[in-house]
């Protein structure tokens, strides 16, 4: 199944910093500009690797974040033993099949995994039916019967607030260091007129260091 979209940082990237740093309101779309008053959810980024959970209606299999993503082998080990004996019940849920995204961190999974949990874990971020993009209800809603972790929402706000957030730099949820940043969809899910997805991400370390 298809691997998952690239999310835009909201703002380009200085070229003559090596793209190290921001420019400020010099937006990435066009969207992001003309809906940067709107009401965004806000959601804390997870610094970890990308994973695929793919059922094709008969067998579940996992992904990374390309065909070709190597996925580490405790990670490997833990989401076997989440998904697999829940077969049937994914049976029920997914007739048609499905496709489940979310993030695979802990220690070992970037240089802060340890931060986070002293293992390896899944946390749900999203969930495709077809060629539908599940609400964040029904995505909290499948990870409750599935007993799964999701990415928690931290907040709602305009672009304004969300970069003044992470300029700022904030508290993980799991735990006391800080977040890698945010990831924001408009209240309301919306798609560009080429028919992607709108939704952007920050990052903390993308401003100086406040911590």
């Amino acid at each position: 199944m298809k691997e998952y979209h690239k999310i835009q940082t909201v703002f380009k990237r200085d070229p003559e910093t090596n793209m190290k740093t921001l420019l400020e309101n010099n937006y990435s779309l066009p969207e992001f500009e003309y809906l940067a008053g709107n009401q965004w959810v806000f959601t804390e980024k997870v610094d970890g690797t990308n994973i695929r959970v793919m059922f094709d209606g008969e067998q579940i299999t996992f992904g990374g974040k390309t065909d070709r993503a190597q996925i580490p082998a405790a990670l490997a080990k833990r989401l076997n033993e989440l998904f697999l004996p829940q077969l049937e019940l994914f049976k029920e849920l997914f007739a048609d099949g499905a496709c489940l995204y979310g993030e695979g961190y802990g220690a070992k999974i970037q240089k802060v995994g340890i931060n986070y949990r002293p293992d390896q874990d899944f946390v749900l971020f999203d969930v495709k039916i077809e060629d539908w993009w599940l609400q964040r209800r029904d995505v909290e809603d499948i990870a409750q019967k599935l007993n799964l972790d999701i990415v928690p929402i931290i907040g709602q706000g305009t672009i304004a607030e969300m970069v003044e957030k992470t300029k700022t730099g904030f508290t993980s949820i799991w735990g006391d260091f800080r977040a890698e940043g945010i990831v924001a969809r408009p209240s309301t899910e919306l798609k560009t007129r080429g028919g992607e997805r709108i939704i952007t991400k920050i990052k903390c370390k993308d401003f100086p260091k406040t911590w």
